[in-house]
């Protein structure tokens, strides 16, 4: 139990110093993956400090959220620089030149995962809007994804307005602009009333800071101080502690946070009282890094009782227990500690293994998998393993993790998902595949076991996961087709 303790803390600490990789077989088939759109954050002092170096280090620790495109917005002497590149976020970074231009008293970020047939340049955040002089007046980056979209673009445009990219978020924009004669609270209120969907901002004008999250609260928001006059705004608790924040609390579902040039802090405005709080389970689950906290419950401590919960609810003997890393270790610790079975951290991440890998043909493919996960076979060989993943969703990943184990030589295999199965698409800003491709909603679970050729299969029950969360107030819509809000009639929005 003592070696546990110490690679849990070894696990948790290594993410300080590289990106969280959540799941290494998922990234080979990014059609096999739930992927969330982005990450963001924003930063606001009274006085004048290095925000080039604090969004750098913000933005790296939400690295995991988005990895196709970075981009930052600074508020400098009543002006707004802005850069937004293809690339990782210190790839970025590396583009400025001269990093005195990007030292500010705020500044807003955004890393981004880009859907299919949306990789444009144009639709790299953060977005923003330019007076009649050519200069930024208004900059916002947004996690989340509006339902009603295509209804208000189209709106607008008939109004005149003119819109510049094919994303959502740029709805949000250009609703705020317009309504900027009503005041930055008043803006961001009118906007909050008309849009639909979940969305998680942050903003800057060329004197003023914003946050605002959606009515339920789906997409997260955490708020910190590194001191009474700097404030911290994230999509996770980790962003905060890169930058020397203390985590004070999280955003309120339909809360407006700003600043105010008549008045000194922070100031609070609920544009809806009495919100639910149904923020995205499966931030627990997969996206969120395993060391953040998200509405105050730590995401680790999630993770390792979902094991132990799927411990109880499907017992099975075996000789060890593994996970694939790195979403699925904190399961497999905790189904190891309930169950007394040993984990092995038996399956080996290459960390130098990128995305650009250009492979034609499927037998090379295939080969490209063990390039990047590879066993140690001598753990394993003649065993019976239970391996822990965090889902199952088109389940061709899945089925190339049991080839790999199968190949090293093991006896059994017994498959735990310590998710339920995902039956429906996301609609809120996650980028999943549509029901057709969800394997779940196509096969029972043992059509699905003989699909992966495990000796057992076993997803974590709808119950057990309330009861791990605390609540039945969170979003649920990918395993029970329910949502907190509307889908809207397009659901495809722009593409």
């Amino acid at each position: 139990m003592k070696d546990l303790q110490q690679y849990r803390k070894n696990y948790l600490n290594q993410f300080k110093e590289r990106t969280y990789g959540r799941n290494l077989l998922k990234t080979e088939d990014p059609f096999d993956s739930p992927t969330e759109e982005c990450g963001i954050f924003g930063l606001y002092s009274e006085n004048d400090l290095d925000t080039f170096s604090l969004s750098q280090f913000g933005l790296f620790a939400l690295q995991h959220r988005g990895q196709e495109a970075c981009g930052i917005s600074v508020m400098k002497n009543g002006k707004i620089f802005n850069i937004k590149d293809e690339g990782l976020v210190l790839d970025v970074y590396k583009e400025i030149r001269e990093p005195e231009t990007f030292m500010g008293n705020s500044a807003i970020g955004h890393t981004r995962y880009t859907t299919a047939g949306d990789k444009k340049k144009y639709n790299f955040q953060p977005f923003f809007a330019k007076n009649e002089y050519d200069q930024i007046i208004l900059s916002i980056a947004h996690n989340g994804n509006l339902t009603n979209a295509k209804q208000l673009k189209a709106e607008l445009e008939a109004e005149g307005v003119v819109f510049k990219a094919t994303s959502d978020s740029e709805v949000i924009l250009r609703l705020i602009q317009k309504n900027l004669d009503l005041g930055l609270r008043g803006a961001i209120k009118e906007t909050m009333e008309k849009i639909e969907g979940a969305y998680s901002v942050v903003g800057i004008t060329r004197n003023k800071f914003f946050a605002f999250r959606d009515f339920h609260g789906i997409r997260p928001l955490v708020l910190g101080a590194i001191d009474e006059k700097t404030y911290v705004v994230a999509s996770e608790s980790v962003a905060l502690d890169a930058v020397g924040a203390q985590y004070v609390r999280d955003i309120l579902p339909g809360e407006i946070v700003y600043t105010n040039e008549n008045e000194t802090g922070l100031q609070s405005f609920l544009v809806k009282e009495n919100c639910e709080r149904n923020i995205c389970a499966f931030e627990y689950i997969y996206f969120a890094r395993p060391d953040s906290a998200l509405e105050g419950i730590n995401v680790h401590e999630v993770r390792e009782k979902s094991g132990e919960k799927i411990w109880e609810q499907a017992p099975v003997e075996a000789d060890i227990v593994i996970g694939v890393p790195d979403s699925g270790v904190p399961a497999a610790i905790g189904f190891s500690i309930a169950s007394g079975i040993p984990f092995r951290p038996v399956l080996i991440k290459n960390r130098y293994v990128g995305r650009s890998f250009i492979v034609p043909t499927q037998d090379m493919r295939e080969r490209l998998v063990n390039l990047k996960l590879n066993p140690i076979i001598s753990e394993i060989k003649g065993k019976r393993v239970v391996i822990i993943d965090d889902s199952i969703v088109r389940g061709t990943t899945s089925k190339r993790l049991v080839k790999i184990l199968k190949d090293a030589g093991v006896k059994e295999i017994h498959f735990r998902s310590v998710s339920p199965p995902i039956i429906a698409p996301c609609y809120l800003g996650i980028d999943t595949p549509s029901k057709d491709d969800l394997i779940s909603a196509n096969m029972s679970k043992e059509e699905l076991r003989k699909y992966l050729g495990v000796d057992s299969l076993e997803f974590l029950s709808m119950e057990n996961l309330k009861e791990i969360l605390g609540s039945s107030n969170h979003c649920f819509g990918c395993f029970t087709e329910k949502y907190p809000v509307p889908k809207g009639e397009d659901v495809d929005l722009f593409k």
